[in-house]
């Protein structure tokens, strides 16, 4: 929206619920974009929309996180507890989690990097997890890879880094970092899959590459001597 407020219950109640008469339960999962042009407005703190719920008192638990992503962007995300979709879409580094055990699909994308901290918070809470779009173009300034705990996402299929730095596809797939014992699927960059292969030189038990079925590039190229070791299902 452009040069207008979050959404909160007041805003919910006034102009949807109220035209409801029979609904007995309402879950939501709502994001609101705001870019702010050359009109000034006062918009709502979280604590002004966590607020609004628990005035209304008619509405279960609720969370909520707003993250400033520019000087004329933001973004309010405002969702019923517990959370009941199967599908996160582009949550950032504001998100103040919990357990989301119904989560399929997720999508993260921020303009400030995720760290290592991030994605361990990210596999706690949603141990289901089978898809996972990364989009983030900034390195990451603490990488812990000598971290004694190992992320693993127990259940993902396909990852997707076409639009990530590489410092995510190192993230992801060196396994002595996070293990993934069921990606099936991975969409990368050539660029990227060279570079933390150092051209398919480096030792193949490295990598969480052995069950890829699946590899989507973006671009054409002549397999080296090496590739099927590293892949070998393809």
């Amino acid at each position: 929206v452009f040069n207008l407020n979050y959404i909160d219950s007041i805003q919910l109640y006034d102009e949807l619920l109220c035209h409801m008469k029979k609904l007995n339960n309402f879950i939501f999962n709502i994001q609101t974009r705001d870019f702010r042009c050359k009109t000034k407005i006062n918009l709502s703190s979280n604590e002004d929309i966590q607020r609004s719920f628990i005035e209304r008192g008619i509405y279960q638990q609720i969370a909520s996180y707003i993250h400033n992503s520019s000087k004329i962007e933001s973004k309010c995300h405002i969702y019923s507890l517990p959370y009941q979709f199967e599908y996160l879409l582009e949550i950032n580094n504001c998100f103040p989690g919990d357990m989301f055990h119904t989560v399929r699909y997720l999508v993260v994308i921020d303009q400030y990097p995720f760290e290592h901290k991030f994605f361990q918070f990210i596999s706690r809470g949603l141990p289901f997890l089978e898809i996972l779009h990364i989009r983030n173009n900034k390195p990451q300034k603490d990488k812990q890879y000598s971290s004694t705990e190992l992320i693993t996402f127990h259940h993902l299929k396909l990852l997707n880094l076409k639009l990530a730095y590489v410092d995510y596809v190192e993230q992801f797939l060196l396994n002595k970092v996070t293990y993934l014992p069921h990606l099936f699927n991975l969409y990368i960059k050539y660029e990227s899959l060279i570079m933390i292969t150092n051209n398919f030189t480096i030792d193949t038990t490295y990598f969480n590459f052995s069950r890829v079925k699946d590899l989507d590039l973006d671009q054409s190229f002549l397999h080296s001597e090496n590739f099927h070791q590293y892949f070998p299902l393809l």
